[in-house]
């Protein structure tokens, strides 16, 4: 009972923890440059980007088994490389978490840019900082509490993604069983304790969460 419960539970947070790295990453990336850039076709690509968030995560699952895919170039690319398919294993779990979890981390951070009063920069360089300072030492910290919702909401939804996962790296005990799959195999094998163990944990996480993000707020 102990490992059927807590191998899970480590799992989806080592995956969850990792995937919100890489939505920080690529979500104050993505913020800045949507925020401070103008060109054609913006509108677009920021939909595409949101896309994930109302997507079905059957949707994101079938998508995801498209492209790395053992018939798709990028898959069997991937495949010669790495000598195996990422499908079914930690990675195709962690992938599946940072694409449900990046469009949160987007949104919260392009918030938080847009909330930056544009004098305050432009006093900076006049100052003498570069742009890099300005980001750096300007933007981020005024930001810092939106970057801080979108990376708690970010680390949630990964931590409570079931569809995409379960599509595209299965269910391995150890390897690729999160808490959301844990909790579907305990109840469709009758072992409703195990069940219960695991929506209380996630239960208590997610309202932690959402507590820090509305004090900090």
């Amino acid at each position: 009972m102990n490992d059927q419960f807590w191998v899970p539970v480590k799992l989806s947070i080592e995956i969850a923890s990792t995937a919100v790295i890489f939505a920080l990453l690529f979500g104050v990336l993505a913020a800045f440059w949507m925020t401070k850039s103008s060109f054609r076709g913006k509108t677009v690509i920021e939909t595409v980007l949101l896309l994930p968030l109302v997507l079905p995560p059957t949707v994101v699952g079938f998508l995801l088994i498209m492209i790395f895919g053992s018939q798709s170039p990028v898959g069997k690319w991937i495949e010669d490389l790495f000598q195996q398919s990422i499908m079914f294993t930690w990675w195709a779990a962690l992938i599946a978490a940072i694409i449900v979890a990046f469009p949160l981390m987007y949104q919260s951070v392009k918030t938080g840019f847009r909330s930056v009063d544009p004098d305050i920069e432009a006093a900076a360089r006049i100052d003498g900082a570069n742009n890099w300072q300005v980001f750096l030492f300007i933007t981020i910290p005024l930001s810092i509490k939106s970057i801080i919702s979108g990376t708690i909401l970010a680390f949630a939804r990964a931590l409570g993604e079931f569809g995409a996962t379960f599509m595209f790296a299965g269910n391995i005990p150890g390897k690729t069983q999160t808490i959301p799959i844990a909790v579907y195999i305990a109840l469709d094998s009758g072992n409703t304790s195990l069940a219960w163990m695991f929506v209380i944990t996630m239960v208590l996480i997610s309202f932690v969460m959402l507590l820090i993000t509305t004090i900090i707020k």
